[in-house]
């Protein structure tokens, strides 16, 4: 071999060690920079939320539905990392079991209430009941709709807390701990679960396409419906007035692992900023319908799907550009089902 062949090959060699490095350093940047904190905030803040129920626990107490509300928030920004441990278990619907089209949860709530359903009395049975009473959305309707107050006695009501409070807590910390202990290693390390680089930045990629379906197509595009049967009662945690929150709180949590995903690409990251900050703004002018009651009216529906728009350009965007320069495609995610 020449020294001018030898010299080609060398240099090939480096080129092929340089793209694997980034590709390594995509994967870990992507678990240090943005899952592992959204899963440390998420199990934090629902231990927080768990630990302030031993104490005080009344559905009507202030301090209780503020932390309850710390700790949804904590979980809407983590809602689209749905692989992995947060599907183990079924703890993702354990914690959030949303969409709820065929209304279970208020039917099975009901039904808890009025018989004062033992199964709250120890963690290990209450992991075995129905999803539709555990989680965020089950409180949400103790909490905040006043057909559920007078359904059980105070101290009943008060155990119903402290149980999904403790249940949340426990399936947050088990998925934080499997990411610690197990899963970012299996993420950054190919071999059998992803058995290359280009395996766990797919997985990724669909993370982000998963969360940006969650935004547009169900979190806006539930209270949508269409132009002549608007669907504002399925907007989500309505009843708390949270709905536009969750919406800024995902954009927010996308916009991190969109940036993450196309870190080295300056072009691409300042084209994906611009669209978020569109969306940002478009969200600010829906904040006198926070629950998007509105959304029969001609000028808040505009606004609204305006919104949706932005959220599908942004997916768009990630299709045509992040995912080539990523060598991925969206692939099927959490809620294609079977």
């Amino acid at each position: 071999m020449s020294v001018l062949s030898r010299l080609t090959s060398t240099a090939c060699a480096l080129v092929a060690l340089t793209g694997l490095a980034r590709a390594d350093a995509l994967t870990d940047t992507v678990i240090d920079q943005h899952i592992l904190p959204t899963y440390e905030r998420l199990a934090t803040e629902t231990a927080e939320f768990a630990t302030l129920t031993e104490s005080d626990c009344a559905p009507t107490s202030e301090a209780v539905r503020t932390a309850w509300g710390e700790a949804f928030d904590a979980w809407v920004a983590a809602s689209h990392l749905r692989f992995g441990p947060s599907e183990a278990d079924n703890r993702a619907f354990a914690i959030a079991f949303w969409p709820d089209s065929r209304s279970k949860t208020p039917k099975a709530l009901r039904g808890l209430l009025l018989d004062s359903d033992p199964v709250v009395n120890t963690p290990e049975d209450f992991a075995t009941a129905s999803v539709a009473v555990r989680g965020f959305y089950a409180l949400e309707y103790l909490f905040y709709d006043p057909a559920y107050a007078d359904l059980a006695s105070p101290d009943y009501a008060c155990a119903v807390v402290k149980a999904v409070a403790q249940d949340l807590s426990q399936n947050s910390a088990a998925i934080l701990t499997d990411w610690q202990e197990e899963y970012a290693d299996k993420l950054r390390h190919p071999d059998e679960r992803y058995r290359s680089d280009e395996e766990a930045h797919q997985e990724l990629f669909k993370a982000l396409n998963t969360g940006l379906e969650i935004l547009g197509d169900m979190r806006i595009g539930r209270p949508l419906g269409t132009f002549d049967n608007p669907r504002p009662n399925r907007a989500e945690a309505r009843r708390s007035g949270r709905s536009l929150r969750h919406v800024e709180l995902q954009l927010n949590s996308l916009r991190q692992l969109a940036l993450l995903l196309s870190d080295g690409d300056a072009e691409l990251s300042q084209h994906l900023t611009q669209v978020f900050d569109k969306a940002d703004r478009h969200a600010a002018n829906l904040a006198d319908d926070p629950s998007f009651a509105g959304v029969s009216d001609p000028q808040h529906r505009f606004l609204l799907e305006t919104l949706q728009q932005d959220v599908r350009a942004i997916k768009d965007i990630a299709a045509l550009d992040l995912g080539p320069r990523l060598g991925v495609e969206a692939g099927f995610n959490a809620l294609d089902g079977d």
